[in-house]
């Protein structure tokens, strides 16, 4: 598990996103959109939080229930677990809002892809988002469906919310259509291609903690404190782990969880960084214009 978000493959030219003065973003909307309660916490928790920092409003929208994921027991227990971890992650990273989909775990290739685009592109409309981050949806090396389903779901409602003939109904109650106009696929397994880094030393507490409150699924979570309480068993003690057990914890993550993304900070002069695929607007118009500036003539 310490190899999340490490091996991704550079791709062309790589841009590194850093720190900006103020709140440029300032009446932006980004939304993360995740399979599983860990997915954020791992892939992009330091961006988000750069982005709000500087000025986005965000929201957090979860595709499957989770009903898999967490150490043994029921099901229903596993879901009201992963989805009070969710809403904690909310409150860490600053999210104003969460929606939850409701799809089961590990099942979402069987769902119809039309439902979970249409459920999507009422919610760009809804909330206006600018911006999203999810799975690469055309990422190499994907084992599990919920990733897949989910990237391929919000690729296409991304731009199709902004067609006028695209669900008329949305329309008739009142939405507009919204493109979504900036796209960020988080490295998820080993090989797959960015185009930019993005600096979240800044924010590399706030990631902490959100992998920290992230304890059903783990590896974060209680691990420290679990691991203190092992030790202690045989009258043994790490010296990182003092503390109260949430200082545990949180130390536990700094040792053994952050290594791949200190390893791509290194390689960008970083102190920490997270690796994207970035799709960035395209402004045709802007090539047209230059295309006149340089080859009109006056009529003769």
């Amino acid at each position: 598990m310490a190899k999340i978000g490490d091996g991704g493959a550079p791709l062309g030219e790589i841009f590194v996103e850093r720190p900006a003065k103020g709140k440029p973003h300032s009446g932006k909307v980004l939304a993360a959109v995740q399979a599983h309660a860990d997915d954020i916490p791992f892939f992009c928790a330091g961006t988000i939080a750069k982005l709000i920092d500087e000025g986005y409003t965000a929201y957090l929208i979860q595709t499957t229930n989770d009903e898999k994921c967490g150490p043994t027991r029921s099901i229903g227990e596993t879901i009201l677990s992963n989805e009070k971890d969710i809403e904690e992650l909310a409150k860490v990273l600053g999210f104003k809002g969460i929606f939850n989909l409701g799809y089961r775990n590990h099942l979402m290739d069987g769902e119809s892809p039309l439902e979970i685009r249409c459920r999507l592109i009422f919610l760009f409309r809804l909330l206006k988002v600018d911006t999203v981050f999810t799975f690469n949806p055309w990422g190499h090396f994907e084992e599990n469906p919920d990733h897949w389903v989910t990237g391929a779901a919000v690729e296409a409602a991304a731009w199709m919310a902004g067609m006028d003939k695209d669900y008329p109904e949305h329309l008739a109650a009142g939405l507009k259509p919204h493109s979504v106009r900036e796209r960020y696929y988080w490295v998820a397994r080993e090989g797959q291609p960015y185009n930019r880094v993005v600096d979240i030393a800044p924010w590399i507490e706030k990631k902490v903690e959100a992998i920290c409150v992230n304890k059903t699924q783990g590896p974060g979570g209680y691990a420290g404190r679990r691991l203190k309480a092992r030790l202690a068993a045989k009258g043994l003690r790490l010296p990182a782990l003092d503390g109260s057990d949430e200082d545990a914890d949180r130390a536990y993550v700094r040792l053994f969880l952050l290594e791949p993304f200190e390893k791509l900070g290194r390689l960008y002069g970083l102190d920490y960084a997270e690796a994207f695929y970035y799709i960035g607007p395209k402004d045709w118009s802007s090539e047209v214009e230059d295309y006149i500036a340089k080859n009109a003539l006056p009529l003769k």
